[in-house]
């Protein structure tokens, strides 16, 4: 398999070249998002199964954390609430049976799934998304599977059928409110990393059937077309979540995953050499707006063609997206599912995935990627794992600091006492006075002369800290960091900033070198 990866490598190269767009190929890479889906409507990922109980839940969901660790991830997308339900206590929705079984029914024994998962995937070192379909409020139209307290029941006239399934209509002011209060509460109450939305905004359209907002849209049409007013109506709601958001924790981003294609370039001069179904004309979702008004942090299109498919060439949309996004991350959505599975033959070939990550990372702007969905690297298509953790993903990376947060120059890590035995290397740091401190990273070299906190090979560990009067305590496996001479510590805050590093040699003449903190910080 090596061998086919080095020569689709080459064809690569020689095909597309690396054009005026791109930047040299990065092998490896200090900060790239390196993301999963983990899917839990009709149990797609996790849990296994809707009967499972609590104890094998909690396993296999650290299963998947612990295979996606090896593999140098460091963010999960893990579906919340995904048809009008929750993976967590809500006021505002009934307990999903996707979790429990049945719906409305709590865990048991009791515990809260998104706390547990929040805090699990934290220290292993995951930023944690929280993934949310906010329109879908039902899978398909067996009432007998609801729970009395679900919104079909408590409010049937915000309900729209259609394809077999119910839909929140978009258009009703009750219904963005209702919707934003949902996600307020996940921003409020949790510590999440980011609130993430995927394709799902008006339907697909299913032939033969229409989505009938007709009392809708003549009560609040305001003289749109009908394709014109549905698009306001979603950017209107997503213009509410990001402001939600911000105005909770401005630390949380706000990111959407839409459908892989803006518009054709058949309707509009400014789309993609793509024939295939679109965002702004399918599913009235209009990405290009959200990032010209700074709504989202990032963007995450799903890419799932191949690299050469005739109808939406995945390296034609990869230039598309690197040329029309601004203000915000790129990442780049895979289909793992679509491994031996798909009738596009290119599937086939372990190369496939490894090549699109390499052609994604020719472009300045394309800042990382995700899979859907977890369960396609666990227990299966090991050889393509093994070329991803022996190539691309040899080495950790940390998830980018996105465009709109806030940028300050953190104060330099000052170590208060230092203490090593068989088991451990225990650190303690003096708080920054300038922010919160959500991870420190150590790096190792073999001389205090060769650290270089920009080189992704010295990453040793990246932790999750508490900070507790003043002061952060945290420690390293003996074994990891007994291979180093000298290592060097930085802060992460909330807002991804990373300080400069404070240096230890951990030669026999143990010393600390730390830095003049900066002017601004004093």
């Amino acid at each position: 398999h090596k061998n086919q990866y080095l020569i689709f490598s080459i064809i690569l190269l020689l095909t597309f070249g690396w054009n005026a767009n791109s930047q040299s190929n990065v092998t490896h890479p200090k900060t790239e998002f390196r993301g999963v889906w983990i899917a839990t409507v009709v149990n797609i990922d996790w849990p296994k199964t809707a009967t499972d109980n609590v104890e094998k839940e909690k396993s296999d969901y650290l299963d998947i954390l612990d295979t996606y660790r090896k593999l140098n991830y460091n963010a999960v997308i893990v579906q919340i609430r995904s048809v009008g339900d929750a993976f967590y206590p809500s006021e505002l929705a009934p307990w999903s049976r996707f979790l429990t079984g049945k719906e409305g029914q709590a865990p048991s024994p009791y515990y809260d799934a998104l706390a547990w998962m929040i805090e699990q995937a934290h220290v292993r070192g995951f930023e944690f998304h929280a993934w949310m379909n906010p329109y879908r409020a039902t899978f398909d139209l067996n009432k007998n599977l609801l729970s009395p307290t679900h919104d079909v029941f408590k409010h049937p006239e915000w309900m729209i059928e259609y394809g077999g399934k119910y839909y929140y209509d978009p258009a009703l002011p009750e219904v963005q409110e209702h919707l934003t209060k949902v996600v307020k509460e996940v921003v409020d109450k949790y510590d999440i990393d980011a609130i993430h939305f995927d394709d799902y905004f008006y339907p697909y359209a299913v032939p033969g059937k229409v989505f009938n907002d007709t009392a809708s849209f003549k009560k609040y049409g305001s003289g749109l077309s009908l394709a014109d007013w549905r698009r306001a109506n979603v950017s209107n709601f997503v213009h509410s979540i990001s402001t939600t958001i911000k105005t909770s924790k401005p630390w949380v981003q706000f990111g959407i995953s839409p459908f892989g294609v803006w518009r054709n370039k058949s309707v509009d001069p400014k789309g993609s050499e793509t024939q295939s179904t679109s965002n702004y004309d399918d599913l009235y979702a209009d990405p290009v707006l959200w990032m010209d008004q700074k709504w989202i942090d990032y963007i995450m299109p799903q890419l799932y063609w191949s690299m050469n498919n005739p109808r939406a060439s995945y390296s034609k949309l990869v230039k598309w997206w690197s040329e029309n996004s601004n203000n915000t991350a790129l990442y780049i959505g895979h289909a793992s599912y679509k491994i031996r599975a798909d009738g596009d033959k290119s599937w086939n070939f372990a190369s496939e995935i490894p090549t699109q990550v390499d052609y994604a990372r020719s472009f300045k702007k394309v800042g990382g990627s995700a899979y859907f969905s977890a369960k396609w690297f666990t227990n299966k298509n090991f050889d393509i794992v093994r070329l991803l953790e022996e190539n691309q993903y040899k080495y950790p990376a940390l998830p980018p600091s996105v465009p709109n947060l806030k940028r300050i120059v953190i104060d330099i890590p000052t170590v208060t006492e230092f203490a090593k035995d068989s088991s451990f290397y225990t650190f303690s740091i003096k708080s920054p006075l300038n922010t919160r401190v959500r991870y420190m990273v150590v790096y190792g070299a073999d001389h205090i002369s060769k650290i270089n906190t920009n080189d992704a090979t010295q990453i040793v560990e990246k932790i999750k800290v508490n900070e507790i009067n003043d002061s952060i305590t945290f420690s390293v496996l003996t074994q990891k960091m007994n291979q180093y001479k000298a290592c060097a510590v930085t802060f992460i805050d909330y807002f991804a900033n990373e300080s400069t590093p404070t240096t230890i040699d951990l030669k026999k003449t143990f010393k600390i070198y730390s830095p003049a903190q900066p002017n601004e910080n004093r």
